[in-house]
Formats: C-alpha cells, structure tokens, sequence
C-alpha cells in the first residue's frame, strides 16, 4: 500500500476541524485526521508492507522546464507552495509521528510523492494499491499485476477502487491510456493547459482511435485526416508543441532514486518512547492507539 502523504494530509486539514487542537493550543487536525485514515486503510484492507511518500519538490524543475505553467498558481512566493498556515507546523509532527511509527517515509530529491508512487509500484513484485486524491495516479492502474488505486474523492470511509475497468467506463478510453487522455484535455488544478477546444469527449476519441498519444502524432505528421473528430485535427496541429513537451509533465516518473527501505508494515512502533513523547506533547493519545490496535491486529 503506498500513501500519497500529501494528498492524505491536506484531505485531513480540510476534513476535520481546525479548532482539534493540542495541549499547547496548536492545531492537530491534520495529524489526528492523517492517523485515523492510516488505522482505517490497515483495518480495511490489512496490507503486509506500506510506505508513506513525501513530495521532496512539489514543483519538480523538470516540469517547470517543460510547461512553464505547471502548478504556477499555487507558487506563494519564490519555490514555496501555498499552505494553510496552520498546517505547516503540523507536516513536520507527520513526518516524526511515521517514523516513530517505524512506516516507511519515502521521497527523492527533485522529485514529487507522485514519482516515488510510480517507482515503487514499477519495482513491485505483487499487488499494489495506491491511496490517494489524485486523478494523475490513474495512468499506474493495470491488471494485470495488479496495481489498483483507492480514489479518496469521497472519503476515506468510501474508497472508489479505480481498475482499467473503472477508467474505461468513467472516461471512455483504454484503461491504461490516462496520462495520454490527461494531456489532450489538460488539468487546470496543475496549470496544464491542454489542447484549446479540445474537451474530454475529443480527447477519449482521439485516444480510442488512434492507442496512444505517439500514435496519433504520428498519424497527424503523416497527414493522415480519417479518425480525427470535425475541427480537431487544425488545433491539434497548432498545439504539437505543447503535444511533444507535456508527456514529461503528466507521466509519472518510474526512476526516481531512492533509498533502500523496508516497507514491511510494522506490528509495533519502531521508537515507542519517542511515539509517547510526540502523543503526550500533542494529544494524540487516542488516534495512536486506534492505530496501534490495528496494526497489532
């Protein structure tokens, strides 16, 4: 099972209140709300290994060089991304709360948590599930392994289990054809533009007709005309420069390097008088134990 960390604990601030506070006043919404959905996802779906991963850059240079846009909207000043005041302190009690813990915490430098999903689940021997908020990790569904992800659209409580199946009959394309279907259509949450005119409905025909983003590249460079919907063949040709450049963007990395670790789910905490300390100092008392009795179990 690997954790999408930050989508999780943005999920959490948002979802629980912020007046959840700790002894000394300071906010642990985000921290209580992370635990329980880490107890609840061991409860419900009992995995033997789990790493939490982290964005070491949530604005990698290779993407920013690729598609100047990507996720400018969410810059606050300089390279720093956006966030609730009140949940960067709160990131920091995360990470030490995990590795108290003893679960794996995984980033790589230069690249987002994202990467480190795809080159874990690419260097994974058996099944995977994926938990995260993200549509992007879709493009990692595949079957025959199989890798799964658990879509946290609707809670934590609710998970949507995303198979090829799902993405066929939610988008109409080829099950692991998403990060292709992605690109076409864009995705103004991370400031990728897409093709102008060219909506969900043109992207999964293009996609359906042709495989593969390569493939229809290929066909509109031949000045090959049958398959391409009335109109989109003109904005296609006009965009081939963002159609070269976005695959860096969308798809996720397989190769991120990473340090050696072991995933293996822990029974008990790896350092319980830290784990006491950090429950102590900011009233984590109750979600801990509902996480160690899970993990015991």
């Amino acid at each position: 099972m690997l954790l999408d960390t930050p989508s999780l604990y943005f999920r959490a601030f948002y979802g629980v209140p912020e007046s959840v506070k700790g002894p000394d006043g300071s906010p642990v919404n985000a921290v209580r709300g992370l635990i329980d959905m880490i107890a609840t996802l061991v409860r419900g779906h009992s995995p033997t290994a789990m790493a939490a991963t982290m964005d070491a850059d949530w604005r990698p240079a290779f993407r920013v060089a690729a598609i100047p846009t990507y996720k400018a909207h969410r810059v606050a000043h300089g390279d720093a991304e956006e966030v609730p005041a009140a949940l960067v302190p709160q990131i920091a009690v995360i990470q030490e709360v995990l590795d108290a813990l003893g679960i794996a915490r995984l980033e790589s430098p230069g690249y987002e948590a994202d990467d480190v999903i795809g080159t874990l689940t690419h260097q994974a021997a058996g099944a995977v599930d994926i938990v995260t908020g993200d549509r992007d990790l879709f493009q990692l569904v595949d079957d025959a392994r199989p890798v799964r992800v658990l879509y946290t659209a609707r809670g934590i409580r609710n998970l949507q289990i995303v198979d090829e199946a799902f993405v066929t009959a939610k988008y109409g394309i080829p099950g692991r054809a998403y990060a292709d279907f992605a690109t076409l259509r864009g995705d103004p949450s991370d400031g990728l533009p897409g093709v102008a005119g060219v909506g969900e409905k043109t992207a999964a025909a293009l996609i359906t007709r042709f495989g593969s983003l390569d493939a229809m590249l290929e066909a509109l460079d031949a000045g090959v005309t049958d398959g391409f919907p009335a109109g989109s063949r003109t904005r296609l040709a006009a965009a081939r420069d963002y159609l070269r450049a976005a695959p860096a963007v969308v798809e996720v990395a397989s190769g991120a390097p990473l340090p050696a670790a072991d995933l293996t789910l822990p029974a008990k905490p790896r350092d319980p008088e830290t784990l006491v300390r950090l429950a102590d100092r900011h009233g984590l008392d109750s979600p801990l134990n509902r996480l160690l009795d899970a993990l015991g179990g």
